[in-house]
This record gives structure tokens, sequence and C-alpha cells, in this order.
């Protein structure tokens, strides 16, 4: 049984996991603590929290909310901890990827979870090359209006082409001697 403190961490815990669609759990030991505090800034101005905890806790958290990630997430040292929408962890993703405290080896991505499916430490990694939310409607949008689009663009053809057909032949009558053709 965890004392009084621990079990005060995991309602905490437990609490901030909320209804979580999304998780990343870092291996930060190698971070001092002016690197964490700014990450929790670049992190916290896309309203993404990251969390410090021993992983003892951690794992007793996940398991109690039915959550199992590979042993090697839980390996010895302290945890960093993402949790939010599946957004949120693309968003934390990329920006974890594109920070140098990666790079330079001191933050190193453990685990994942999306959607309720546990991640590799390279599959969470890959989360920051999945398009957001506003990139793949785009995307979406494009594919289905593209169609529309070509048709319209056939359609217009037919109808512009007939017109400079009609004009060209006017100005040549105009050119010619003048007046409008015979009618026959």
């Amino acid at each position: 049984m965890p004392n009084l403190v621990n079990q005060m961490i995991l309602r905490v815990l437990d609490h901030g996991l909320g209804d979580a669609q999304g998780m990343l759990l870092l291996d930060a030991s190698g971070m001092t603590v002016k690197q964490t505090e700014a990450l929790r800034r670049e992190l916290g101005a896309k309203k993404l929290r990251l969390r410090l905890v021993r992983n003892r806790l951690v794992r007793i958290a996940l398991r109690k909310r039915g959550i199992e990630l590979p042993e090697s997430a839980y390996a010895k040292g302290n945890l960093a901890l993402i949790a939010g929408s599946s957004e949120d962890a693309i968003t934390a993703a990329k920006i974890l990827k594109a920070s140098p405290l990666l790079k330079e080896k001191k933050l190193s991505l453990r685990a994942g979870m999306l959607e309720g499916a546990a991640l590799s430490a390279a599959d969470a990694l890959a989360l920051a090359d999945v398009p957001d939310r506003a990139t793949l409607q785009a995307m979406l949008l494009g594919l289905i209006s593209g169609p529309a689009r070509a048709l319209a663009t056939v359609i217009d053809a037919n109808t512009s082409s007939m017109a400079r057909v009609l004009q060209a032949r006017a100005d040549r009558l105009e050119q010619s001697g003048g007046g409008a053709a015979p009618a026959s």
C-alpha cells in the first residue's frame, strides 16, 4: 500500500489522466531544471502539461486504468508524462521532435499511447510526422473538391472555346467586307 503522499500523487495523476486519448512517457533524467522549465513553457504555450512523476506511480496509475505499456517504458529513473487528447499527443510529439534536448539525448521517449493502443518509443516519436486535424481536413477537402473542380473546368472549356470560335468568325466577316453573314 503506497504511503499517504504517494496516494495523493496517485489521485492527482489519475485526475490528470482523466479521459486521456493520447499520452507520451519521457525519460527526462538528463535534463536540468532550467531545461525542464523551458520545455514546460514550450508545451504550456500549446496548453499541454508536463508532469514529472516516479515511474512506479505512473505504472500503478496506468494499470488502474487498464493501460499496459512495455516494461522498457518503466526503466530506471523518473518519468515525464504528457497526457491529453489524441491531438495533444501529436502536438507534443512535434514539439519534442523539434527540441534540441532530444537531439542531445538529454530527453528520450520511452513509450506512448494513442486512442487506447500502446506505442513503442519509435512509434510515439513517429506521431510527429502525422499531420494535425486542420491539415488533414484541408487535404480531405482537396481530394473531394478536386474532381468537381476538374469537371467544372472541362464544362467551362467547351462553352468558352465555342464563344471564341464564334467571335473569331464574326471578326473575319467584319474584316472581309462587313456585315452579318447571310442566313442559310
